[in-house]
């Protein structure tokens, strides 16, 4: 029997969208009922009292059948308005599947500008993060700690060993939509990035609260005050020993509540924070995985007695317990409790039997979430194929590359080789030809290659490369930097790349175009040649057709290529094909024409 072929992900996107919607018509008819039933009752309840205890027509008895029904009727209420909001935080998960599938993303998912420095080698000319940028496309993470990791994975390659692991993981993850559904509606109300990070330095902090005699002088007092409230109410006693024992309370609390509140104000709002974090949990945990890097996720959240989730989950319900002091009708009893001080011992206690293992349980989360975020890429872009990762290079070998964050009718395809042997390339050609895009296409697929994701190609084979460019280099007044300063000192930092131990690809973008013909010709002569020296591979742009020349002086290990224009009646067309040899003509007056300027 041949296996089925799997079902197109805007198909399966609009299939559950469609479910869910009918899901959630289905509970808001009955939400109203229920809202109804419930108004009924109540007012059939006041019917009742007025006739029980007002008219005296009925025993007061009746009124407990409207009472039973309305506490009936409020439990399942609540559960059917769960169930509404749970749908439709499952019709935004696939509202936002069909956005990236309709290349309608763009400004609707996490940005990532947190992550961007603009001192690193490529990230702010390869838009990795900021609206529109690869972060955003890729990022379905829950927490803070998976955003960090998935831009930890953009911002610096991985070893090849580690590369094929992250594969082999993205790759078993890839169909297991349930999963990255469930992932996705973890929390009610709870919005992406959530912030956990500082939960692992409060776990492995000094213990605060480590006096057995004042964990137990707290469950004596609140006992005890308790017991002549008691005394009081019933007349076995009068109020003076109540009021004394609030005094001795009130004294106590005050002398815990320095200790009390380093304890719990770290962790006392972070109750559906901490839910999410033992729902990953949970998942990974009881999920059976065939990938090495899985197993190995796994293996690392293996301990003794309850698994991590649910020791979460025991913290998640202390928290809660704790918070029920917010309640007004609770209040006075809490206080009289000593409340804070009794849950301070008890998460305290917690942190000091569990606390060492959340760093553990935090990568845990944070590498499985960007693997998710990456088999959804994979997912959504099934033609994408994972690049063939080799140890030899340098070498990149890219059939039909695209830009992955063009819209695929926008997206025109071309072939790149940079080997050994060829191992620079010179792009001549006219404005808005795309020579830019052409490099941001090499660049954007070696970090996507050497993040572990697929690459938007038809095949692609690369070795470990370190990137660097200058697509976006910019001026500084506060630095008081010029932009050809600031372009010399990426250049620099880039030859200081190439030293290191990975073999470089060089993005050089226009390059030294802020000085003249004559320096700009001898400064990327020698950028160029120190590069072939130190084992690196890359394109250069130029507008200057006297840098082609480049080509001739060092070949075999340089040639030249080009984007071509033409002129049909007074507009500009361009192909974006990638052409042998040196562009011969330039469209910078053409364009100043179109635009009306006289020249």
């Amino acid at each position: 029997m041949e296996k089925a072929e799997p079902m197109p992900p805007q198909m399966v996107y609009r299939q559950r969208l469609e479910e869910h919607r009918e899901r959630r018509s289905r509970d808001e008819k009955l939400e109203s009922l229920l809202g109804n039933a419930r108004l009924v009752v109540f007012l059939a309840g006041l019917l009742m009292a007025w006739m029980a205890f007002g008219a005296h027509w009925l025993s007061p008895w009746w009124v407990a059948f409207p009472v039973i029904a309305f506490l009936i009727l409020l439990p399942i209420h609540d559960r059917v308005n769960r169930a509404i909001a749970h749908a439709n935080r499952a019709m935004a998960f696939c509202e936002k599947g069909l956005a990236r599938l309709e290349e309608r993303w763009a400004g609707t998912g996490e940005p990532g500008a947190r992550f961007l420095d603009e001192a690193h080698p490529y990230a702010p000319d390869l838009d990795l993060f900021g609206k529109g940028s690869l972060f955003e496309l890729l990022c379905t993470a829950r927490t803070g700690v998976g955003e960090k990791t998935l831009a930890d994975w953009l911002l610096a390659p991985a070893n090849p060993e580690e590369i094929r692991h992250r594969q082999a993981a993205v790759e078993e993850l890839r169909p297991n939509f349930n999963l990255r559904e469930e992932l996705a509606l973890l929390g009610a109300n709870i919005p992406p990035g959530v912030r956990l990070e500082e939960l692992s330095h409060w776990a492995v902090g000094p213990r605060i609260l480590n006096s057995g005699l004042a964990r137990w002088t707290a469950l004596a007092l609140a006992i005890l005050t308790v017991l002549a409230l008691l005394a009081w109410l019933l007349d076995l006693s009068n109020r003076w020993p109540f009021f004394v024992m609030l005094a001795l309370e009130g004294l106590f609390a005050w002398w815990m509540s320095g200790r009390v509140n380093r304890v719990l104000a770290p962790i006392e709002k972070r109750a559906s924070d901490l839910m999410i974090f033992s729902g990953i949990l949970r998942r990974v945990e009881r999920k059976e995985f065939a990938a090495p890097w899985l197993t190995r996720l796994q293996s690392a959240l293996k301990t003794e007695g309850q698994p991590p989730s649910e020791r979460l989950a025991q913290l998640v319900q202390l928290i809660e317990w704790l918070n029920a002091k917010r309640n007004q009708i609770f209040t006075p009893l809490a206080l009289m409790l000593l409340w804070d001080t009794q849950f301070a011992f008890a998460i305290e206690a917690w942190r000091s039997h569990c606390g060492s293992g959340i760093h553990r349980w935090l990568d845990a989360v944070g590498q499985f979430e960007a693997l998710c975020a990456l088999a959804t890429y994979s997912y959504e872009n099934p033609q994408d194929p994972f690049p063939q990762i080799v140890n030899e290079g340098p070498v990149l070998d890219g059939q039909q590359l695209g830009h992955p964050l063009l819209p695929h009718a926008q997206c025109v395809r071309n072939d790149l080789v940079l080997t050994t042997d060829l191992r620079v390339l010179v792009v001549s050609g006219s404005n808005m030809s795309g020579k830019s895009t052409y490099l941001r296409t090499a660049g954007i697929n070696a970090v996507l290659a050497q993040a572990g994701a697929p690459v938007r190609a038809a095949r692609m084979k690369l070795s470990p490369l370190a990137v660097g460019a200058t697509l976006r280099i910019q001026d500084s007044l506060q630095a008081g930097r010029s932009r050809f300063y600031a372009e010399i000192m990426r250049v620099r930092q880039l030859v200081d790349l190439a030293k290191g131990p990975l073999p470089l690809l060089f993005l050089l973008d226009e390059v030294f175009h802020g000085t003249n013909s004559h320096d700009r010709r001898l400064g990327a002569e020698g950028v160029v040649r120190s590069l072939i020296g130190l084992n690196s591979i890359g394109l250069v742009t130029t507008h200057d057709l006297a840098l082609a020349d480049i080509a001739d002086r060092l070949t075999p290990h340089v040639a030249n290529v080009h984007f071509e224009d033409q002129m049909k009646g007074d507009q500009i067309t361009f192909d974006y094909r990638v052409h042998p040899g040196v562009v011969r003509h330039s469209n910078a007056l053409a364009l100043m024409r179109a635009v009306g300027l006289d020249v």
